[in-house]
């Protein structure tokens, strides 16, 4: 399903027949379908708004930069055009900064907040990497991020044997519009909300996977301490991927944290 929303025209699916809304908010160079897993679980006693980000997935992919408040815009419009008040926020990586940015900037608009693999600055020492990325898909496409992407996203041993998750990731880098990819580039290399998450007044799960090096352990401890009452749960066995790379484990936190709210 389509809808137009803050002049572009957002992608997304919905799943469950009844109960509270839940939200979810994929990472960089993926689609809604990154939450297979979690929809799976949640579609038994939640009703799930999954959508793909401007760019990305079904969704279309405008020229330029964005910015994380125009993309905290997108998400705002569109649960306005699908009345669905409150829901549960769950985002991932880039999914989790719209998340806070949403959160922050319209508040009393989300029930809760979980916030996986993610980071609410982005370090001086990572611009360069991130300008490398951007170069690299301008010039030579998607396809050529896949190896390093993987090897970020998920841990050393779970790429050790083939696996229908990394064929799956690897489809999805390649498959999203270059136009998309640099667009949430500069908005993802720009963030620093570290000071205003005080202002966040709704229930907040940080989750990390314990080898996640694209977010590591201490962006989530940063988060947590500027957060009053959040709480941090740890993946065993996971990079940043830890919703696809561990689901059994995280869908037991994701749903025990919901449970709550």
């Amino acid at each position: 399903m389509q809808k137009r929303v803050n002049g572009v025209t957002l992608n997304y699916e919905i799943f469950g027949d009844s109960g509270a809304w839940v939200v979810l908010s994929h990472s960089l160079s993926c689609d809604l379908t990154m939450w297979g897993p979690q929809i799976d679980v949640l579609r038994q006693n939640y009703r799930v708004l999954a959508f793909d980000t401007r760019g990305h997935g079904g969704s279309e992919a405008t020229e330029g930069a964005y910015s994380l408040d125009q993309l905290a815009l997108d998400s705002k419009m569109l649960l306005e055009g699908l009345q669905i008040d409150r829901p549960h926020w769950v985002g991932l990586s880039l999914g989790g900064m719209i998340g806070m940015i949403h959160a922050i900037n319209f508040p009393n608009s989300v029930a809760s907040l979980t916030l996986c693999d993610t980071t609410s600055r982005m370090p001086s020492e990572n611009q360069s990497a991130w300008q490398e990325r951007i170069d690299s898909a301008r010039n030579n496409g998607m396809k050529g991020l896949v190896s390093n992407v993987l090897a970020r996203w998920f841990t050393d041993s779970f790429r050790s044997q083939p696996r229908p998750e990394l064929d799956f990731v690897s489809n999805l880098i390649q498959q999203t519009p270059v136009a998309g990819y640099v667009g949430c580039c500069h908005a993802i290399s720009a963030i620093n909300c570290t000071d205003r998450l005080s202002e966040i007044n709704v229930p907040v799960k940080i989750i990390v996977g314990d080898s996640d090096v694209s977010t590591p352990l201490s962006m989530s401890h940063e988060i947590q301490a500027a957060v009053p009452g959040s709480s941090l749960s740890i993946i065993v066995g996971a990079s940043h991927l830890s919703n696809l790379e561990q689901p059994r484990q995280f869908n037991e936190v994701m749903l025990n944290f919901l449970g709550q709210h």
